[in-house]
C-alpha cells in the first residue's frame, strides 16, 4: 500500500509544475483570455431564473444570445453586462445627477 503522504506529495508537485508552465506561457506568450460561453441551462442557472424564462427573454431579444443551429449560447461577460445595464440608481447618484445636470443647463 502506498503511503498517503508521498502520494498527496506527488499531486502538490505536479500542480506546482503546471502553475510554473502556466506562468511561464503568460509572461512569454500573454495568451488572450478565454471567453466562457454557456448553454441555456448554465445561464437559468447562474440567474437562477428558469429555462423558460430564459427562452423568453432571448426570443424578445432582451438578452444577448448568440445562436448556432438550433443551439443558444452565451458569453459569460456578456450576460454580467446586460445584468449591470439594469441596475438601479441609488437615491444618492439620482441627486447628484439632477444636480449636475442643473449645473450644466442653467437658465438665462
Amino acid at each position: 500500500m502506498e503511503n498517503p503522504f508521498e502520494l498527496i506529495n506527488q499531486r502538490l508537485d505536479k500542480i506546482e509544475q503546471l502553475l510554473i508552465e502556466l506562468k511561464a506561457n503568460q509572461i512569454n506568450g500573454n495568451p488572450r483570455p478565454v471567453e466562457m460561453f454557456m448553454n441555456i441551462q448554465q445561464v437559468a442557472e447562474y440567474l437562477s431564473l428558469s429555462v423558460q424564462t430564459i427562452y423568453g427573454l432571448t426570443s424578445r431579444l432582451e438578452v444577448p444570445t448568440i445562436k448556432k443551429g438550433k443551439r443558444l449560447y452565451f458569453k459569460k461577460a456578456e450576460i454580467d453586462e446586460w445584468l449591470l445595464k439594469g441596475r438601479k440608481k441609488t437615491k444618492e447618484e439620482i441627486i447628484e445627477q439632477a444636480h449636475n445636470y442643473l449645473i450644466r443647463n442653467k437658465r438665462k
